[in-house]
C-alpha cells in the first residue's frame, strides 16, 4: 500500500524554516524564570532518561532502597548508599560529574503492588508471601520474588495481564496513584526553576512489555508537570500493542490535558527478538510512531543497538562494519540477565546465531528499512534520533563511568557479582541534547526535533550539520555555528536532495574528563551513510572523514594507562563522493575515542586478576578461592581471562564513542 504523500518542501523553504526556528527559540509552557545562561546557538546538556529506583519491583527485590528523590540527589552529584553483594547498605556511590537533566522512569507495571508491599506494615497486602520474599535479604528468595513479578505481568503476552493477589488484598489502583504522585513530587522538588537552571527533571515512567522476554519497552517522558492521571501500562493496553499506548497518550495527554506533551522512547531493540519496529499496519500508525517516537535509546547497560558484527563469523548483521562488535551480547532477549553464581540458568539466554538474529534489533538496519518503506508507501516511519542512557536499577543516573562503575542492578551486580554474573553488561551511556537553556521546554523541544546524540558514557561535544552551501573553511570560522544554523540543518534534521551532495559539517571536542580520570583523546570521526539502491536493496557505507585509525594508541597492559596520542578537536566539512540525487539517504556521525580499558578489565585488575597476563587463569583461580572461602558461590573471576580471539564480541579494551542523530536527505524525483 502506498500512503498519500504530502508535498515536499524545497531546500530554500526548509532552511528558511530552520532559521525561523532558530530565531524564535522554543515555546515556554510552564511558569519559571528564564535561565541566565542562554545560548542562541544551543549548548550540549548531558542527562539520563532511563532510571529505576526502589519504586520498581526489580530494583527493590535486589536490596536497593533509594527512592526517586535519592536518584535525583545522585544525579546532582550527591552520594547515596547502595547494597553490597550481601545486601547490606555499605557501598557509597557518587557520580564524579553531575548531570544536567534526569528522568526517573520506574516500571508503570507494579507501581501499586510494590507500594503496598513495601510502605505500610499495617496493611494486609504487606504480608502477602511475594511481598515478604521481596523484602527478604536472602539472595535466592529475592530472585524467586523477581521471577514471580516478572511472570505475573511482564513476560506473558496475554491481551489482559493477570494481576497479583496483592490487588485482591488491597487497592492497587489507589496505591498506583500514590506512587505516581510521589514520582511527580520528587521531580518537582529537584527541578531548579530559578534563573540558575542548575538541574532539570522530567516526569516519566517505563512502559514495560516483554512478551516471551522480547523487549518492547518504552520510556514515557512528559514535557512539563501536566501529565496523565496514571502511568499507562500494559495492564491498560495489553501486550504487543504499542499503538494502543500511543492512542491512550494522545487521548489522555495530547488531546485530554491542555499543555500536555509527551514522548515514548524505545530502548534495547537489541533484545527485542526483532519485534521492536514492525512495519506500520496503516498510515495512521506510521504517523503516530513519527510523532510519539522521534528518539531511540541506542546504548545502555544491556548493550548497544547501533549495528552488529560477529568477529568469529567474519561478518555482520547486514553490515561489514567491524566496529559493530562494540558492547554486544550474544542473546536476543531479556533473559540475558539470567546468570547466577557465574552460570547461565536459562536456555532463553543462549547465544543466537547471526542468521537467526532479528535484523531490526539493530538501529542501522531499522533506518535503512525505513527508507525502503518510504519507497513503498510514501512515509518513512523510522526517522529516529539517538540518545543513550543507563537503565540503572540502582537509582544511579549517569553512573556510566568505566572507572567508577558500581553496577546497575542492586546487589545482583554489586562487588564481585558484577564480573561474575554481569560481565557482558556495561555501565551504559548518556543522552545529550542541544538546547538553548537547561529547562524542560528547551530540552524537550531539542528531543522532539532530534537534535540529540548518544554517548557510551563519556562526554565529547559533537556537532553535525548539513546544508547545500556550507563552506569548506567553516571549521576555522568564528561564526561557524551561526552560519551552520542559517545555511543548513543540525543533527536530526531533513533536507531535500539538490543536484550535488550537501556539505556536512562535523566537529568534535574531546571529553575533558576529571582530575581522577582525564578524558581520552579523539581518534577519528566517521560518517555512516544508508540508502536504498535502484534495485530496492538497503545499502550502507562508512566514511572516515577526520583523524585516523593508525595513530598507534592503546593501553598499558599492566596499569590500563592510555598510551599514544590523538586529537583534542576534530572538524571537517565533507561531501559525499558517491552522492546520487535520485536516492534518499541518511547520514550520521560516529566519533571514536582512543582505546581504553573496559570496566570489567579495571575491576578484574583491581581484584588481582589481569586479563592481559599470561597467568591470568592462575590469578583468577586464586582470587576465586579466596572469595569462596569467605562465602562466595561459583566461579567468580574466570571470565576475566576470556580470550578475545575466541569471542564474537568481547574485548578487554574498548573505544568509547558518540553517535549523532541522523540527517535525512530526500531524493529528488524530478
Amino acid at each position: 500500500m502506498r500512503y498519500k504523500i504530502r508535498p515536499a518542501l524545497t531546500v530554500a523553504a526548509l532552511l528558511a524554516l530552520a532559521g525561523m526556528q532558530h530565531a524564535s527559540a522554543f515555546e515556554r509552557t510552564e511558569q519559571r524564570a528564564p535561565c541566565a545562561d542562554y545560548s542562541a546557538t544551543r549548548k550540549p546538556l548531558f542527562g539520563d532518561l532511563h532510571v529505576h529506583t526502589s519504586y520498581s519491583f526489580d530494583s527493590y527485590v535486589s536490596s536497593q532502597r533509594n527512592d526517586p528523590a535519592a536518584a535525583y540527589r545522585y544525579a546532582k552529584g550527591e552520594p547515596i548508599m547502595l547494597p553490597d553483594a550481601d545486601g547490606e547498605q555499605t557501598l557509597r556511590a557518587r557520580i564524579e560529574r553531575p548531570l544536567d537533566f534526569t528522568a526517573v522512569t520506574d516500571h508503570a507495571e507494579f507501581l501499586g503492588p510494590i507500594n503496598l508491599c513495601t510502605q505500610d506494615s499495617s496493611r494486609l497486602a504487606y504480608w502477602f508471601p511475594a511481598c515478604i520474599a521481596g523484602r527478604s535479604n536472602w539472595y535466592i528468595v529475592q530472585l524467586l520474588a523477581a521471577q514471580y513479578w516478572t511472570k505475573v505481568g511482564v513476560v506473558n503476552d496475554a491481551a489482559q495481564k493477570g494481576e497479583s493477589f496483592v490487588c485482591t488484598l488491597d487497592d492497587c489502583n489507589a496505591a498506583h496513584k500514590e506512587a505516581w504522585a510521589g514520582i511527580q513530587a520528587a521531580a518537582e522538588a529537584h527541578y531548579d526553576r530559578s534563573e540558575t537552571c542548575s538541574f532539570t527533571t522530567f516526569i516519566g515512567y517505563e512502559y514495560t512489555d516483554a512478551p516471551n522476554y522480547a523487549n518492547l519497552h518504552r520510556n514515557v517522558i512528559f514535557r512539563n508537570d501536566r501529565v496523565t492521571g496514571t502511568a499507562i501500562s500494559t495492564y491498560d493496553t495489553g501486550s504487543k500493542n504499542v499503538p494502543e499506548l500511543w492512542r491512550q497518550l494522545r487521548q489522555q495527554c495530547i488531546e485530554g490535558i491542555p499543555g500536555c506533551d509527551v514522548l515514548a522512547i524505545p530502548h534495547n531493540p537489541n533484545l527485542s527478538r526483532g519485534l521492536m519496529f514492525p512495519d506500520p499496519a496503516n498510515e495512521q500508525e506510521a504517523r503516530e510512531r513519527l510523532f510519539f517516537e522521534p528518539l531511540v535509546e541506542l546504548v545502555q547497560h544491556k548493550a548497544a543497538s547501533e549495528c552488529r558484527y560477529d568477529r568469529l563469523a567474519g561478518r555482520g548483521l547486514d553490515t561489514e562494519d567491524e566496529l559493530c562488535d562494540f558492547e554486544q551480547v550474544e542473546a536476543d532477549n531479556l533473559a540475558m540477565l539470567g546468570t547466577v553464581y557465574g552460570e547461565v540458568r536459562t536456555d532463553e539466554a543462549s547465544p543466537v546465531p547471526l542468521a537467526e538474529f532479528g535484523r531490526r534489533n539493530m538501529m542501522r538496519n531499522v533506518l535503512k528499512d525505513g527508507l525502503a518503506l518510504q519507497q513503498q508507501t510514501g512515509i518513512n516511519p523510522f526517522k529516529l534520533g539517538f540518545i543513550g542512557s543507563t537503565d540503572t536499577h540502582s537509582a544511579s543516573p549517569g553512573g556510566a563511568e568505566e572507572h567508577n562503575y558500581t553496577g546497575h542492578l542492586g546487589r545482583r551486580d554489586a562487588g564481585y557479582r558484577n564480573v561474575q554474573d554481569h560481565f557482558f553488561d556495561n555501565p551504559g551511556g548518556l543522552a545529550v541534547v542541544w538546547a538553548e537553556e537547561n529547562s524542560r521546554d528547551a530540552i524537550f523541544e531539542g528531543m522532539r526535533r532530534r537534535e540529540t546524540y548518544a554517548t557510551s558514557g563519556t562526554r565529547p561535544v559533537v556537532r553535525f550539520f548539513a546544508g547545500p552551501e556550507l563552506e569548506k573553511s567553516l571549521c576555522d570560522d568564528p561564526q561557524m555555528l551561526d552560519k551552520a544554523y542559517a545555511g543548513g540543518v543540525p543533527m536530526g534534521g531533513e533536507l531535500p536532495a539538490g543536484d550535488t551532495s550537501p556539505a556536512f559539517l562535523v566537529s568534535a571536542g574531546k571529553d575533558p574528563g576529571t582530575p581522577r580520570a582525564p578524558g581520552l583523546d579523539l581518534q577519528r570521526i566517521q560518517i555512516i551513510k544508508g540508502w536504498v539502491d535502484a534495485d530496492g536493496k538497503p545499502r550502507e557505507q562508512v566514511f572516515n572523514v577526520a583523524g585516523s585509525a593508525g595513530n598507534n594508541a592503546g593501553v598499558d597492559p599492566d596499569t590500563c594507562a592510555p598510551v599514544g596520542e590523538g586529537h583534542q578537536n576534530l572538524c571537517t566539512v565533507w561531501r559525499d563522493p558517491q552522492y546520487n540525487s535520485a536516492e534518499t539517504a541518511f547520514y550520521y556521525a560516529r566519533v571514536l575515542e582512543n582505546p581504553s580499558c573496559r570496566w570489567s578489565t579495571l575491576q578484574c585488575q583491581a581484584a588481582g586478576v589481569n586479563p592481559f597476563a599470561e597467568n591470568c587463569s592462575e590469578q583468577a583461580e586464586a582470587r576465586t578461592q579466596a572469595l569462596q572461602d569467605a562465602g562466595a558461590i561459583g566461579d567468580v573471576f574466570g571470565r576475566c581471562c576470556l580470550n578475545p580471539d575466541d569471542e564474537p564480541f568481547y574485548s578487554p579494551t574498548i573505544q568509547e564513542r558518540a553517535w549523532t542523530s541522523p540527517i535525512w536527505v530526500s531524493a529528488n524525483k524530478e
